[in-house]
């Protein structure tokens, strides 16, 4: 498996595709975050358990919705899944398609109104 095939660096290739999307280390895991400071996915490797994922912010409601119908993929992650986070296993045959729709949902679920905007433009 070729480094642009391993999971990491395909979820960093998503993450960093959005308007002002940036990377840094958080609680020891690559994190990223909207202009910086509001944090819309981070890694999660092995982090509390031997899950190979990551955690997003999710719209309401979808985080009950993905874990009940689909629980050998998506989990209530520890600490932020109590606000509606979402944990995305990637160590399981991975939808890549799917994780674009997850990651730009968490995207849009923590961005202001402006980049959010940029998006919905065409083109």
């Amino acid at each position: 498996m070729s480094s642009e095939d391993q999971p990491l660096d395909r979820l960093r290739r998503i993450c960093l595709a959005f308007p002002e999307a940036t990377e840094r280390l958080s609680h020891g895991e690559p994190t990223w975050f909207v202009r910086d400071k509001k944090v819309f996915v981070t890694y999660a490797n092995q982090h509390h358990d031997e899950i190979v994922g990551f955690w997003c912010a999710a719209p309401q409601g979808a985080q009950h919705a993905l874990v009940t119908r689909d629980p050998a993929r998506f989990y209530v992650p520890p600490y932020v899944g109590k606000r509606g986070w979402l944990g995305v296993r990637l160590d399981v045959p991975t939808d890549w398609a799917q994780i674009e729709d997850l990651v730009e949902d968490a995207y849009r679920t923590v961005a202001p109104a402006r980049l959010v905007a940029q998006l919905d433009r065409p083109g």
